[in-house]
């Protein structure tokens, strides 16, 4: 599903400041001896400031625990939300931060995101803020577009770990009985759909059909919700887009425009663990343009399937 609004990816840009917050040097020990020269301030109600005595260099990525949290456990393939704030241990100057938009997301499998993060967030707890320093040799660097950052430059993260869920693998819930006239779907063992459209005309408003009713919570507009789906054009049966293929579902904000009305006005309303069918209009999906690379035309009406798995 191409989003209108930008892809919801872990942001890696920021102002230093120094507040008037109590400030802790990284403790020691034989994981954190190396993150001497930095400090946090503990206040976790607040956006965490950070002291670096500059110029900071690490060979090896080493984390700590500034404050730990009494919260549930980050576990091994659970997907977290957090803020943080990105220091360049060079310059000491912050480089990015989540502080004053919508948390950042991640699921704690290194085959999944950044390996170093996973590590050390794993195993800690809703609350914790955690001290991460990210060698140059894990490459982090290299993949920052922020001004001033330099591949050889130590990346300095302080996260505050806010929640922690485990996702669903697939829609699971009570099934409902299928609709005449509408496309069928067939689930593959992992969960899949395949979709099949009627030889007929398509609709020309939306329509929003369960096939299967989860009994998790109610989705609410402005939620990020985790969603696996596949789409397909009606006219042709042609799938477009699935994350099914790519092996990881998409998390995105539901009800504030950030994807197609469709998606939006289908989606809110309905449960987690439900598999909604949604057959979109033009004028409810990309409009007359269609999309920018041209898969999707002005007059293509579309199909998903969409496993609601989890809201927050």
């Amino acid at each position: 599903m191409r989003h209108r609004a930008a892809a919801l990816f872990l942001a890696v840009s920021v102002t230093l400041g120094l507040g008037a917050t109590a400030l802790v040097a990284a403790p020691a020990g034989a994981a954190t001896d190396a993150l001497t020269g930095v400090t946090v301030s503990t206040d976790t109600a607040a956006k965490p400031t950070v002291e670096v005595k500059t110029p900071y260099a690490i060979k090896k990525t080493a984390d700590s625990t500034v404050v730990a949290g009494t919260g549930e456990k980050l576990a091994k393939g659970a997907t977290i939300t957090f803020d943080y704030v990105l220091v360049d241990g060079r310059t000491g100057k912050e480089v990015q931060t989540s502080y004053g938009m919508t948390p950042a997301s991640l699921v704690l499998d290194a085959k999944k995101t950044n390996k170093q993060l996973v590590n050390a967030l794993t195993g800690e707890t809703v609350g914790s803020r955690v001290l991460v320093a990210i060698a140059p040799k894990d490459g982090l660097a290299k993949r920052i577009t922020a001004d001033g950052v330099k591949k050889n430059d130590t990346l300095l993260f302080v996260i505050d770990a806010k929640s922690v869920r485990t996702p669903l693998k697939k829609a699971t819930g009570e099934a409902v009985a299928p609709v005449d006239g509408l496309p069928t779907v067939e689930l593959a063992k992992n969960g899949k759909p395949t979709i099949t459209v009627p030889k007929t005309a398509a609709p020309t408003s939306l329509v929003v059909q369960p096939l299967i009713t989860g009994s998790g919570p109610v989705v609410q507009a402005g939620q990020t919700i985790s969603v696996h789906y596949t789409g397909v054009i009606w006219d042709t049966g042609k799938q477009f887009d699935s994350s099914w293929d790519r092996g990881q579902p998409a998390d995105f904000v539901i009800g504030k425009g950030s994807v197609i009305a469709g998606w939006d006005e289908g989606l809110v309303g309905q449960t987690v663990g439900s598999q909604v069918l949604l057959v979109v209009p033009p004028d409810k999906g990309y409009g007359t343009t269609g999309t920018s690379d041209g898969s999707i035309k002005g007059t293509d009406t579309l199909v998903f399937v969409v496993d609601i798995l989890a809201a927050y």
